[in-house]
């Protein structure tokens, strides 16, 4: 059975037919640049455009990075202020002709996606996705059971967001090293294992794909810490299970 997933990012957007069989992208995703200013009419012209791609007629999943209720928007850390209140369902899914549209938060959608086919399979306890991005997304499992929308990237860390001194675009702007940079994602992995004591983190995002430069450097942390086996293939994946849940 194939679903479609697009992941909405705060600098890309990308998605695919997803075979839900295997969890995996059925096809080669398609990516383009998140508009900016990143506003609901810009970006969800932009994901229409990568579902039309494809030629795709049926369930759409979508990931939005923010706070998701409903199929509306509560937040948005790293997109234009004004999604706040809209309903991103109803408005992807009017552009899209009527089509079934589900939205969940993006970190949320990588965590369902790891929980079921990558890195978090068959593992009952206490389980944390962090995804490493343009900010910080997380998702956390117990039992086996999502808690959605934590927003563990806004925790405070020396004065600030977390996400502002421990994401992948915070060590891109300030040109860190990657020792200096995997330090700061230690005292952040303390800080978050200090507070609900997980047995397993993993890490996701696009960083993901170069976890050997970075992991190894990471000191300290009781819990397992592993990188996301689906990398940044696990918001479409997710968005395309949360799809078909729905329908």
């Amino acid at each position: 059975m194939q679903i479609f997933g697009v992941d909405i990012g705060g600098s890309g957007i990308k998605g695919a037919p997803v075979d839900l069989g295997r969890g995996d992208l059925a096809q080669e995703r398609h990516k383009v640049l998140t508009p900016h200013p990143a506003t609901p009419e810009g970006v969800v012209e932009r994901v229409c455009e990568v579902v039309e791609h494809f030629g795709w007629s049926g369930p759409v999943g979508a990931t939005f990075p923010g706070v998701i209720t409903g199929g509306t928007a509560r937040t948005a850390a790293n997109v234009d202020k004004s999604w706040i209140g809209t309903d991103i369902r109803g408005l992807i899914s009017e552009r899209l002709g009527g089509a079934p549209v589900t939205v969940l938060n993006d970190a949320d959608a990588a965590g369902v996606a790891e929980m079921h086919f990558g890195a978090g399979r068959d593992r009952t306890g206490t389980v944390i996705l962090l995804t490493l991005g343009t900010g910080i997304g997380s998702a956390v499992f117990t039992g086996g059971h999502l808690v959605p929308n934590t927003e563990l990237g806004h925790l405070e860390l020396h004065g600030h967001d977390a996400e502002k001194r421990a994401s992948s675009k915070a060590r891109e702007d300030e040109d860190l090293t990657w020792e200096h940079w995997a330090h700061r994602v230690q005292k952040y992995l303390a800080h978050v294992e200090m507070l609900f004591s997980p047995e397993l983190f993993i890490i996701g995002g696009g960083v993901s794909r170069k976890a050997h430069k970075f992991l190894p450097l990471i000191k300290g942390i009781e819990a397992e810490v592993t990188p996301a086996k689906l990398q940044n293939n696990a918001g479409i994946v997710g968005a395309a299970m949360a799809a078909r849940a729905t329908a």
